[in-house]
């Protein structure tokens, strides 16, 4: 009788403990409904039962069933007490875990760690170590628990004092202590605990290596990695970082090529590098290679393009990005932003402002600013408004956004009234404000208002101008004809006038034809700036205008004496999500070379019915009439604009973007073909905004 009462007893325990099993492997494969049948079907329903089908609740997150059934149970044992408390936790329900907490009949070590693991977790380390101290036992994982909750809170020194209180200092424990040091830079104090320490695994040597570093002493990691017992990506992974965090980019990419295996942090990191070294080539070979690729590898690519000016690769890179089905991450959305707004890129704009809008990112004061900067850029003023209209509270960066989109767009007016209201919103104007009002009247030709503002900056802003407000208030004083003005100013300056200033005021004596003052001005620009061609070229533009070919001989004798070379001015315009890029009587190389050919040939006709004539004076070399008229007529900006009324259907407005200041004589000839092809064109230049409509242009010709 006794052997089969025993036989029987095993049996049971035997069921008992598979039944528990299946039930957990069941929960565990997200089977939760397989596992409630399996657990109803069962004749016997042991504790150990019941504590497996609630844990399968609280995993699979159903909290409510979980407590439903715990209510049910027959009998509870503190197993089954403990998995209430921990299930709550791991939902993020600390209230009720602390409730089911203080119910409990009885409480063991694990109980009391459980709960104050949970309180860690929530961040909420005070109310951690208020229960610890109060534990009547606590074991090494408590330690611990409470010891990383004080690491990750910052509170070093707390940690210090606990670490040297617990009675056992096990590899967890000392690593943490270790990372946790190296974090606020007492790398040596966290040496002396490497060293005290009788075992230590990888993630120990790691940690050190890692720490080392995060604190610029480099070479002190390598030589502990070269003693490191074993080896791992993670630990090859660590000394690159900390070769890329203190810019030995040589030294990381020869560790990098020695690795048998390229994890994807390690690629990210030197996607980085090379991006930040401006080598693009070498970045997007390891982007290529690479077989898995994460979040943060197609934001480091896209960001080397961004920041080296690599804006076409950018937009390919990002569209790449989708059709892969990658979610791109805010910084990559931010970039992306970045990219439209300086290739005019509107359509892709408007795509990344809508993913911005469905992750709510838009509601972001810093990402507002940037998306103004976007629409102002691809010369959508009226969205940008509304961007800036739709919040309540505006920081001083959306302020000079807005007041920077009227100036370029020529809106003086309209920036005057956002300026005068900023002081009522509680707002006050800045430098860089000043520095916008005063680029919006010069454009309007508002010398009168500008000059107020400039002359009571002290007074009324309590600041000092800088050698930027004076180069904006030369410039206005220059486009206004008032070149004596603008000089007279120069010679008055309190600080030294740079390369801005006598550039403004060159570019005014191009405008009014005053070659004496422009070769002052060019003479202190070649000293200031010897290798920048634009003084060269604006200087020479003058003496060709006045038929001085001798002088512009000479000019460029000197160029190529110095070696200065002419910035080439390119064109650019988006059609079908795809970027178009035209030099001066360069299309040879277009697919659709013929067509634009045509084009231009119609667009040349409309102009000679309309009474166009060219304006000569823009060609710099002595040639004859015709020839000067084929070298206008081939401007980038003109084959740009021959390709948008190619290709983009009536009703849409044609944008063209230019490297340069567009030519007077290309102004005048698209403001023309504004008329006859009944079509807007919007064109940005290096400097501002031209609205051609109906023959007109924004700027009423004062540019």
């Amino acid at each position: 009788m006794r052997v089969h009462f025993i036989l029987h007893r095993a049996y049971c325990t035997a069921t008992t403990i598979n039944s528990s099993f299946e039930i957990s492997r069941l929960s565990r494969v997200g089977q939760i409904n397989e596992a409630r049948k399996f657990f109803d079907s069962l004749r016997f329903k042991a504790t150990g039962s019941w504590n497996s089908i609630v844990s399968g609740y609280f995993a699979n997150g159903m909290p409510r069933e979980a407590r439903l059934l715990f209510d049910q149970m027959p009998e509870r044992n503190i197993v089954s007490w403990n998995g209430l408390v921990s299930g709550y936790i791991k939902n993020g329900m600390i209230e009720e875990a602390r409730k089911a907490f203080e119910m409990m009949p009885e409480r063991n070590v694990v109980s009391w760690t459980a709960m104050v693991k949970g309180y860690v977790q929530k961040g909420m380390v005070a109310e951690a170590e208020s229960l610890f101290w109060i534990m009547p036992e606590k074991n090494e994982v408590s330690w611990t628990v409470m010891f990383g909750g004080l690491i990750d809170e910052g509170r070093i020194d707390d940690a210090r004092r606990l670490y040297d209180m617990m009675p056992v200092k096990d590899i967890v424990a000392s690593t943490n202590m270790i990372g946790g040091l190296c974090k606020v830079g007492r790398v040596d104090e966290a040496r002396t605990i490497f060293d005290q320490m009788r075992d230590r695994n990888v993630i120990t040597w790691t940690t050190m290596i890692t720490g080392y570093g995060q604190n610029n002493r480099v070479d002190v990691a390598r030589k502990l990695f070269e003693v490191m017992p074993e080896k791992t990506e993670v630990s090859l992974t660590s000394m690159l970082l900390g070769y890329t965090l203190s810019g030995r980019f040589e030294d990381a990419e020869e560790l990098f090529e020695a690795m048998p295996m390229k994890p994807v942090i390690a690629c990210n990191a030197m996607i980085v590098g090379f991006g930040e070294q401006g080598e693009i080539a070498k970045a997007r070979r390891i982007f290529d290679q690479m077989e898995d690729r994460d979040n943060a590898t197609w934001r480091g690519m896209i960001k080397a393009y961004e920041r080296k000016g690599f804006e076409l690769e950018a937009i390919d890179l990002f569209a790449e990005m989708q059709r892969q089905g990658e979610r791109p991450s805010f910084p990559s959305l931010i970039s992306i932003l970045s990219v439209c707004a300086t290739l005019a890129s509107l359509q892709y704009g408007r795509q990344v402002h809508a993913h911005l809008v469905r992750c709510q990112f838009d509601v972001d004061v810093y990402v507002a600013s940037v998306l103004m900067t976007m629409y102002v850029k691809c010369g959508e003023l009226v969205k940008a408004k509304l961007v800036f209209d739709r919040f309540p509270s505006k920081d001083i960066i959306m302020w000079n956004s807005i007041i920077s989109g009227y100036a370029s767009h020529g809106l003086g007016e309209e920036a005057l009234k956002i300026f005068h209201k900023m002081p009522f919103s509680g707002t006050m104007p800045n430098k860089v404000t000043i520095i916008a009002i005063l680029t919006a009247c010069s454009y309007a030709g508002k010398v009168e208002e500008g000059l107020e503002i400039f002359k009571s900056m002290e007074s009324r802003f309590c600041m000092t101008p800088m050698v930027e407000h004076y180069s904006c208030t030369v410039d206005m004083l220059g486009r206004a004809g008032q070149i004596d003005e603008a000089m007279e100013l120069i010679e008055n300056m309190t600080i030294k006038p740079d390369a801005t200033v006598w550039g403004s005021l060159l570019g005014a004596c191009r405008t009014h034809s005053r070659l004496d003052l422009a070769e002052v001005a060019a003479k202190k620009l070649f000293e200031i700036e010897p290798e920048n061609a634009g003084p060269y070229v604006l200087l020479s533009s003058i003496n060709a205008s006045q038929a001085k070919w001798g002088n512009v001989a000479e000019l460029r004798k000197n160029m190529r004496a110095r070696n200065v070379s002419k910035f080439p001015g390119c064109s650019w315009i988006e059609v079908e999500k795809k970027m178009h890029m035209f030099t001066r009587g360069g299309i040879r190389n277009h697919p659709e070379q013929a067509m634009i050919l045509m084009m231009l040939e119609k667009t040349e006709r409309l102009l000679r019915e309309a009474g166009y004539s060219p304006d000569c004076s823009h060609v710099l070399h002595d040639v004859d009439e015709e020839e000067k008229a084929d070298n206008l007529r081939c401007h980038s900006e003109r084959l740009a604009v021959a390709y948008g009324l190619l290709k983009l259907p009536e009703g849409v407005p044609i944008r063209v973007m230019k490297n340069l200041r567009v030519c007077g004589d290309c102004h005048t000839a698209i403001k023309l073909i504004s008329k006859a092809t009944e079509r807007e064109i919007i064109l940005r230049d290096a400097n501002r905004f031209h609205h051609f409509k109906n023959g007109e242009c924004s700027c009423r010709d004062y540019w």
